[in-house]
């Protein structure tokens, strides 16, 4: 008798909650009907977004007592109401899913209320049916399993008008796309920027200011030359040291644009190169990305990966405090899949989850940056005490 009256008081809550909901809609259909009003009249046409919102929320308030009572949670599928009132106006009048929640809406208000009369009438005679038959002749409750029928009723009916349709899902999905490429380009841009901020930089630091002392030497040269001709020899010495600096200057920065190797070498031939120089001892694994048969893969997922990998191995050098890694490059169909993989003390984290500071810092916000902009997917596993594996997913049309 005790797990039934616990069970029908559970069914009873989530009907009672109904009972509730449907009279807060009864509220909310006059405030429906304001917004309607003002929005024709263009005065209220910022209200809308604010009372779909209020509309999502209710409906997202059954969706959970549902899941809980079912088992099952009911999915949601909502486009954004972001930007300008414009764009959130268009957004809320054009989601298929704010018309299926009104539906909901609705139909809630009917069925909500009369599924809480009946589960009062049920209580009434079942306390008195069940008491008999239950608590004195010891048999199975009759009267007061049929609350939870009722619930079950009141679920499957919520569950079949709030569960989004296959139209609201791709909107859904479509919104979802079209923010996360928003992200991505805004993520392109500033890595674009700082790449040219850096490119700047280098230039100005670099090349340049050896190729202002160049000049000068070369000034100083031919103005000792007639006089001092030992002089003038040693500033020419000067001069060609600079010439040679400046030459390895601007090599550095066409190496950050595009590195040369890739070109010659092919990026199976250039990560080997960038392994062999990293101060570590990797091991590469690329058997089946490249060869004779087979095709190269674009040159901008190259440089991607090209500028991953070094990135993951400088991080690796700089603060693993381990002096082995592995890289392993793998061709799947329409993707390169990337595993940088060390063994040393992790902790490796991007600046937005690493409050205070973490190791990778901007380097690793760089490569999600970069990869991003080529719509590919990167992940960091990296507890502390290690290992770090970096594993990056890039599309690739081979």
């Amino acid at each position: 008798m005790r797990e039934t009256v616990h069970q029908a008081g559970r069914a009873t809550a989530l009907l009672m909650k109904g009972a509730g909901l449907a009279l807060v809609s009864y509220l909310y259909i006059a405030l429906l009907l304001f917004t309607a009003v003002t929005t024709v009249l263009v005065v209220g046409a910022a209200v809308l977004p604010e009372t779909v919102l209020l509309l999502r929320r209710m409906a997202g308030f059954k969706r959970r007592e549902v899941g809980a009572w079912s088992g099952k949670p009911v999915p949601e599928a909502y486009v954004p109401l972001t930007g300008e009132l414009s764009e959130r106006v268009r957004a809320a009048t054009r989601d298929p899913s704010t018309y299926q929640d009104l539906r909901w809406l609705f139909a809630h208000f009917g069925y909500g209320l009369i599924l809480a009369y009946v589960s009062l009438i049920v209580w009434s005679v079942g306390v008195f049916v069940d008491g008999v038959w239950c608590g004195l002749l010891k048999r199975p409750a009759v009267v007061l399993p049929l609350l939870s029928r009722l619930a079950d009723v009141d679920a499957s009916w919520s569950t079949a008008l709030l569960t989004p349709s296959p139209e609201a899902r791709r909107s859904a999905d479509l919104a979802e796309r079209v923010e996360e490429l928003t992200v991505t380009r805004a993520g392109a841009v500033a890595a674009h920027g700082a790449e040219l901020r850096r490119i700047e930089r280098d230039l100005h630091d670099g090349a340049q200011a050896r190729l202002v002392a160049l000049s000068m030497r070369v000034g100083l040269a031919k103005r000792a030359y007639d006089k001092d001709p030992d002089t003038a020899r040693r500033l020419l010495d000067d001069a060609q040291n600079q010439a040679e600096e400046a030459l390895a200057e601007l090599r550095h920065v066409v190496r950050g644009i595009h590195p040369p190797i890739l070109t010659d070498r092919g990026l199976v031939g250039a990560v080997r190169a960038l392994a062999a120089s990293s101060g570590l001892d990797v091991a590469v694994d690329a058997d089946g990305v490249e060869g004779e048969d087979l095709p190269r893969a674009p040159a901008a997922v190259e440089a991607a990966a090209y500028f991953v990998i070094a990135e993951a191995l400088t991080n690796a050098a700089k603060h693993s405090g381990s002096q082995r890694a592995r890289v392993e490059l793998i061709r799947t169909a329409g993707r390169l899949r990337i595993v940088v993989r060390d063994e040393g003390q992790g902790g490796a984290e991007t600046p937005a989850a690493a409050p205070g500071g973490g190791m990778g810092g901007s380097g690793l916000l760089g490569m999600r940056r970069r990869v991003a902009a080529l719509d590919g997917t990167m992940e960091v596993n990296s507890p502390v005490g290690g290992p770090t594996v970096i594993e990056v997913e890039l599309p690739c049309a081979w």
